[in-house]
């Protein structure tokens, strides 16, 4: 079932309390697309690590008590700025920051992380190539890249509205991986019939 509009618009940016509710929806919902993509990332206690689009912040947590150093990138000003209180410990400890940006222009230094995780974003990027080459940029050399997404078919046949969602083929964002220079890109799904799958790149 699509979700109502209202709900399509805030999972495209959330904001003010209904967003933080619909975040909290999502977290539910995406759990397991979650719990599969930080698997893959395969994360150290010496990775410097980016999430990128970190929404209802399902995972930030989960990879603050993995990392060195976390660093969350989104659009959203008003989920920065909760992810920014609810981690204050971590972000005076010097072990997180919370930071406004859109993929296409990354506010971080190049080569400067071990892992990026991102999930279900790239239906809201505005350039698939320019997502892509971004988070070749912010990643060191050898590092690895988890991207969690719902491919276009599975979209269309759940009816997300196109003037919201952008539908990503998988092969569509492996292109556009290998393009920015990603070596090795490798689709994983838990079972052959998920509809989603997360794509590991290096």
């Amino acid at each position: 079932m699509a979700p109502p509009r209202l709900i399509a618009r805030h999972l495209a940016h959330p904001r003010g309390v209904f967003g933080r509710f619909v975040g909290g929806l999502m977290n539910r919902r995406n759990s397991r697309m979650n719990r599969f993509a930080l698997q893959l990332l395969d994360v150290k206690s010496s990775d410097r690590v980016a999430e990128i689009g970190f929404g209802g912040g399902a995972t930030l947590g989960p990879l603050l008590d993995r990392a060195a150093h976390l660093t969350a990138v989104d659009r959203s000003r008003d989920v920065v700025a909760w992810a920014t209180a609810r981690y204050r410990i971590a972000v005076d400890a010097g072990r997180a920051d919370f930071r406004i940006g859109e993929i296409e222009a990354l506010p971080l230094q190049s080569g400067q992380f071990d892992k990026v995780c991102s999930v279900n974003t790239v239906y809201f990027w505005r350039s698939l190539p320019a997502g892509a080459g971004e988070l070749r940029r912010v990643l060191k050399a050898g590092g690895v890249l988890a991207l969690g997404f719902l491919p276009a078919d599975a979209m269309g046949r759940l009816g997300f509205p196109k003037d919201i969602f952008t539908f990503r083929t998988t092969g569509d964002v492996e292109h556009a991986l290998r393009q920015a220079g990603f070596g090795a890109v490798e689709i994983h799904r838990p079972e052959p019939d998920t509809a989603w799958n997360v794509i590991v790149a290096r």
